[in-house]
């Protein structure tokens, strides 16, 4: 039986529960979060370490709305499925989510069947992805957690310049760029300028979206 994750974030105490339990029951492991904040920073704690999982994701919430969550969670290279649940009057919304990279939406009240069925849609899909794609996504989240500065720097080494060049451009001392450099081997997990080349080499032919047919 399946023990992915089913991450639910609402701000409907009664919804949380409801499909907690239905998850439960049908042998996922669901985790309840009240708002997006707290579901975020618990996002940002695993350092792009990703289990298989999905995220149902309301739409109308405080203080942040599920569309921002959801843009935060691209932002993180998050790779899990996000299927957005929505009233009436958020459907255009969701079907904008959609096409802007969300696995789907399902519109409020929905019955239990049609749920079930297209999260698990969704974590095959999940699967499917592979342990090649989830050493891109580590590395996507790693280059998401660089600072603006060391993007910077990082554009200047992938173009082979050395230190001394690098801070002639971007107008820093030698020793400021040799501390980004350090900063971004240990975030990318390499130790030698090729090595992230390769690595970063390697990221380019990934990203497309799953099929959802």
């Amino acid at each position: 039986m399946s023990t992915t994750a089913i991450y639910i974030v609402d701000d409907d105490a009664d919804m949380r529960e409801g499909l907690a339990w239905l998850f439960d029951s049908r042998g996922h492991k669901a985790t309840t979060w009240d708002s997006g904040p707290p579901f975020l920073e618990s996002v940002k704690a695993r350092a792009g370490i990703w289990e298989q999982a999905v995220v149902l994701l309301d739409i109308r919430m405080t203080p942040m709305t599920g569309l921002q969550v959801f843009e935060q969670l691209k932002a993180l290279a998050c790779p899990w499925p996000v299927l957005f649940l929505t009233g009436n009057g958020d459907v255009g919304t969701a079907v904008a989510a959609v096409k802007n990279g969300a696995w789907d939406f399902l519109e409020k009240p929905f019955q239990d069947n049609v749920l079930v069925d297209r999260v698990e849609q969704a974590l095959a899909a999940a699967a499917a992805d592979g342990d090649a794609n989830q050493e891109a996504h580590r590395l996507r989240y790693a280059l998401a957690s660089l600072s603006p500065r060391e993007r910077e720097v990082l554009d200047q080494l992938i173009l082979g310049h050395y230190n001394k060049n690098i801070a002639d451009h971007l107008g820093i001392t030698q020793r400021t760029v040799e501390f980004h450099r350090a900063n971004i081997f240990e975030k990318m997990g390499v130790s030698s300028a090729i090595e992230l080349a390769h690595k970063l080499g390697r990221l380019q032919p990934i990203g497309t979206q799953p099929d959802k047919s």
